[in-house]
């Protein structure tokens, strides 16, 4: 799984269906319509109605990366359909938007289980699909398989040692990209990257996932002989200062958050830390962002009541308290 570098694999496709026209020329009628058609493939599924929901609670799901920054700002009837590893966004810029995120470099079983529900979707409904161009979506970008298949990595010491700005010019060359934590246009904080495939036209999802594989095998390779080069007296220094402000500052914004959580999970990955596993830090990740914090919190809270609740939150997470 090799979780000390991967977070999550996540395989994404794209649909669109035949009677209706992309999002840009859609109706607020036809989108309830599509969303009605989608939830009726998959009754047994939870659905989650966006209109319904707050700015914040549709932040949250950003964090949790079940739904894009995109979609929440979308002005149209939306809905989220959830089933464990499994979600759909329905009428987000394609019609349809299903994604299988797994845990680890876990693609082959993402895109299986994504595999599983496309072809529920495309046995019931009508889909957009032209024998030369493939499945139709509406960024250009997207035609042909219309999937997206992208691995979350954790690289810290390619980051200390600035490998990583060598890496987006060799990916390019297969047909690959590196983004941050929320995909386009995002920062990578806490170090960390998504790397997913460009291509979609010319070359079938097998190939794209092997090619995918076959290159995260090669970082991951290179992540840990970099660690192993940096280990010692001063990364075990900066890991437990780390480990220091977060048992004892009385304010951690966001930001400051992920460089220590970066270090942190770092100090796991050389066992310099072995009180957490690197799922429960990952969760303290998501559990501590703007949005999920405030909802957990059950309150309103300004930025500053936010920061000092977050350091709270964390300090009992360390210490194993609820």
């Amino acid at each position: 799984m090799n979780k000390d570098v991967v977070i999550s694999s996540r395989i994404r496709f794209a649909r669109n269906l035949t009677e209706y026209p992309f999002l840009s020329k859609l109706d607020p009628t036809s989108a309830s319509e599509i969303i009605e058609k989608v939830k009726n493939v998959f009754p047994n599924y939870s659905s989650i109605n966006f209109d319904k929901l707050n700015l914040l609670e549709m932040k949250s799901y950003v964090e949790k990366h079940l739904v894009s920054p995109e979609f929440i700002s979308i002005k149209m009837p939306k809905c989220l359909i959830l089933n464990y590893d499994l979600s759909i966004m329905v009428c987000e810029e394609d019609h349809i938007r299903l994604q299988c995120i797994k845990s680890g470099l876990s693609l082959d079983e993402a895109f299986a289980e994504a595999c599983e529900a496309d072809d529920m979707i495309c046995g019931k409904l009508k889909i957009a699909f032209d024998e030369q161009r493939g499945f139709l979506t509406h960024c250009p970008t997207n035609i042909g398989t219309g999937m997206r298949a992208s691995v979350m990595m954790f690289l810290p010491a390619m980051t200390m040692n600035k490998d990583i700005s060598k890496i987006a010019p060799q990916l390019s060359k297969f047909g690959l990209t590196i983004r941050g934590l929320y995909g386009e246009g995002t920062e990578a904080d806490g170090c960390l990257y998504q790397i997913s495939n460009q291509i979609t036209l010319g070359s079938n999802e097998e190939e794209t996932i092997n090619k995918l594989n076959d290159i995260i095998n090669q970082i991951i390779t290179k992540e840990r002989s970099a660690r192993d080069i940096i280990k010692g007296d001063k990364i075990l220094d900066i890991i437990m200062r780390s480990y220091g402000i977060l048992n004892y500052a009385h304010i951690i914004n966001s930001k400051e958050f992920l460089k220590l959580y970066s270090d942190i999970r770092l100090g796991i990955a050389l066992e310099y830390i072995k009180d957490f596993t690197f799922e429960e830090i990952d969760s303290l990740m998501i559990n501590v962002m703007p949005a999920t914090l405030t909802l957990h919190s059950g309150k309103q809270l300004n930025e500053n009541e936010r920061d000092i609740y977050r350091t709270e939150y964390i300090k009992n997470f360390l210490n194993k308290t609820d």
